[in-house]
């Protein structure tokens, strides 16, 4: 971690913080049960989360939740609408392809993210408030394609995001970023347990 990082900050708990923690908290608990309602309870999480991290000064987290709320929106629609004929989207493995976009992006957009934080603005912990935000996008866009790897991606976001949030004082969010790390367990078992009784969606390598 940025060694600045290190250095605590004073940051008294609000309750825009803890709001935001318990909308988050049921969000996620509703992807995992793969309840499509978890969406537009994500979009009032990402504003309540935006005046959060921008007063922490956390600006990739805070630019994180306006594109958060976009992608929840199209979330919303595609598990919604995005299936066969319109219906409901399945559950399914990421192609190959798609693996290898994500590891490339996971690498090359933090790097860059990494950079331009560092550069342009006064944050802290630059290189793990850029991982946040890159990891965090590609988990929610897997995630509203319904692809069971969004689980995996999210686990990092959570391993990295509970030592940066302690560092900027934000007590309750990193608490809750650590219980989401059993949820996360608990969404990637229920939707390997749904891709095995639903009828078998074709994977190609592209």
């Amino acid at each position: 971690m940025d060694p600045v990082a290190f250095v605590v900050a004073e940051s008294p708990v609000t309750w825009t913080e803890l709001i935001g923690d318990a909308t988050a908290l049921a969000c996620v608990y509703l992807v995992a049960r793969a309840n499509p309602w978890n969406w537009p309870l994500g979009i009032a999480n990402a504003v309540l989360f935006f005046f959060v991290f921008a007063r922490a000064r956390l600006y990739g987290n805070a630019l994180l939740q306006i594109v958060f709320a976009l992608l929840n929106a199209y979330g919303w629609w595609a598990w919604t609408h995005g299936g066969a004929l319109g219906g409901e989207l399945p559950v399914r493995r990421a192609t190959q392809t798609e693996r290898a976009v994500y590891a490339v992006t996971s690498v090359a957009g933090t790097a860059a993210a990494a950079l331009i934080l560092a550069q342009q603005t006064d944050s802290p912990a630059p290189t793990w408030d850029a991982a946040v935000l890159v990891l965090s996008l590609l988990a929610t866009w897997a995630q509203a394609e319904k692809v069971v790897e969004s689980w995996w991606l999210w686990l990092a976001v959570d391993a990295i995001a509970v030592p940066l949030y302690l560092s900027r004082a934000l007590y309750p969010t990193a608490l809750l970023y650590a219980f989401l790390l059993g949820l996360c367990v608990m969404g990637l078992r229920e939707w390997l347990r749904l891709l095995r009784e639903q009828a078998p969606v074709p994977v190609t390598a592209s």
